[in-house]
């Protein structure tokens, strides 16, 4: 008997048909996969079945019964737990008073605390319960959202991209713990666009292609290539990086430290690297590191307590955000929704927000509305962002093809230097390459790029050099061709300052 099944499920909106007529079956002790690009109707299924949003059609089934699911609290009171690929934490709170919020009433802060971290040291996900939300890096939250949900021993568990922000050996224990639940009978139904891991880990797959199913299949038949087709409907094309022709140092780092605003923070201690004309520097590292402080250094929203930075030889100490744009700056923020875009305002609006004046959006003190939908217009096309279009607000878009639209502003604006976190979070594979072919293309029309991430594989793809962050310090930066994946996975661990 099927754990959960789905019949002829249909979401309509007023602008777009997000789910049509889709059929779904997830057995008890089976990891089950939807796969698809982004837009394609996956997280909107995954809301209707976890009561979030309710469906326009169809009906939903819980252990063979028909049920109408109103709200998460009821989806949650069935035994359904679901791990959202955009975060659902108040930031204002602690982990135990968020995790607090998914249980039943009258739970005691001590002993959840307690309890949250024995699961996530026993899951391998360590977590401070009495830290605040707002004080943790994208993939500290990726932990918090996973740990609440395994703390309620769920019968059915949705992870909408649940690795994209963990490292490969967290990962790997991520993926012991998802086997280990299996066997004790929890369904599983696991959405990613990271092809490898639904082989290495998923039992079967439904793909979905604009909202309806394309196809089904036993991941023992599959090859990352054949998954490819089945979910983009073609083959897509692996990064071409020509050799770099690197030029002068158009960003340079002497010395930077910042001492930690709070005691959850990082330090950061006398980092050095340059950044040259035509190359792009890779950085490693699991989250957590010093990654987010040093973003905020080079995009000038804080000061650094010591060391200075320098753009093509000038101190930029002293400047802001602002004058770092002008300046041709541009920056890609780990996180997405409220960093990099705000949800209620339009795709033109959020445009605004940073394009202002590198596209010539602005004169006078007057905005150019009509260049700006124009500018936004370009960002859409660009990256074939899914969307109604440029009036749309931010918080309509999937997290992917929220991803490609910030990635396409930056881009468009033809910076000089471009400091990128995470750059294909979210995305699905064939959208990846194609920011990973631009981010080479960029450099190699004379950008200087840095790109952070936790994805090796991403990094090797698009680096001319790499390093590594651990505990707020830098590692040496070596070229590509003098190291590997081994030994960039034992620096994230911190154990280049043991063999130096």
């Amino acid at each position: 008997m099927p754990r959960l099944r789905v019949q002829s499920l249909t979401k309509a909106y007023p602008s777009v048909l997000a789910n049509d007529q889709v059929n779904l079956s997830v057995g008890a002790g089976e990891i089950h996969a939807v796969l698809g690009e982004n837009g394609a109707g996956k997280s909107t299924l995954m809301k209707m079945i976890y009561g979030v949003t309710a469906p326009t059609s169809g009906t939903i089934y819980w252990e063979d019964q028909p049920v109408d699911i109103t709200s998460p609290a009821q989806a949650r009171a069935l035994g359904i737990g679901m791990v959202f690929q955009h975060f659902s934490l108040f930031e204002t709170l602690t982990v135990a008073e968020n995790t607090a919020l998914f249980l039943p009433p009258g739970q005691s802060l001590d002993a959840l605390s307690i309890k949250i971290r024995e699961v996530s040291e026993h899951y391998g996900l360590p977590i401070d319960p009495n830290r605040h939300v707002f004080d943790l890096s994208v993939g500290e939250r990726q932990r918090v959202e996973i740990i609440r949900c395994l703390i309620q021993k769920p019968k059915l568990l949705i992870m909408d991209e649940p690795t994209s922000v963990l490292t490969p050996a967290a990962v790997d224990r991520l993926f012991e713990t998802l086997r280990q639940i299996r066997a004790e009978g929890c369904a599983i139904v696991y959405i990613s666009h990271k092809l490898d891991e639904i082989l290495a880990l998923c039992d079967r797959v439904t793909v979905l292609r604009d909202g309806r199913v394309t196809g089904e299949c036993v991941t023992e038949d599959q090859t990352p290539a054949s998954l490819a087709r089945m979910m983009i409907g073609h083959d897509f094309e692996h990064p071409f990086k020509p050799e770099p022709t690197a030029g002068e140092v158009a960003l340079s780092v002497n010395n930077l430290s910042l001492k930690a605003v709070d005691a959850h923070g990082v330090s950061l201690s006398e980092l050095s690297f340059s950044l040259k004309v035509g190359e792009i520097v890779g950085i490693a590292g699991i989250s957590g590191n010093g990654q987010r402080e040093l973003c905020s250094l080079l995009a000038g929203e804080v000061m650094p307590d010591a060391g200075d930075i320098h753009w093509f030889g000038q101190s930029l100490v002293g400047e802001g955000s602002t004058r770092r744009r002008q300046r041709g700056l541009c920056y890609v923020p780990e996180d997405r929704l409220g960093t990099g875009a705000l949800a209620d305002m339009s795709l033109t609006e959020n445009s605004i927000l940073t394009a202002a004046d590198r596209a010539g959006l602005v004169s006078a003190g007057f905005l150019k509305l009509e260049k700006a939908r124009a500018f936004a217009d370009r960002c859409i096309k660009s990256f074939q962002v899914k969307t109604v279009g440029a009036r749309a607000a931010a918080r309509s878009l999937s997290g992917g093809n929220l991803q490609k639209f910030i990635m396409a502003r930056e881009l468009e604006q033809s910076p000089t230097v471009l400091i990128c976190a995470q750059p294909t979070w979210g995305v699905d594979v064939g959208a990846a390459a194609q920011i990973r072919q631009s981010l080479i293309d960029l450099a190699r029309s004379g950008c200087a790029v840095l790109v952070i991430s936790e994805e090796l594989d991403e990094l090797f793809d698009v680096s001319d050099r790499i390093g590594v962050m651990f505990n707020g310090k830098l590692s040496p930066i070596e070229p590509i061709s003098r190291t590997n994946r081994e030994q960039i996975g034992l620096w994230m661990s911190g154990l280049w300052q043991k063999a130096a």
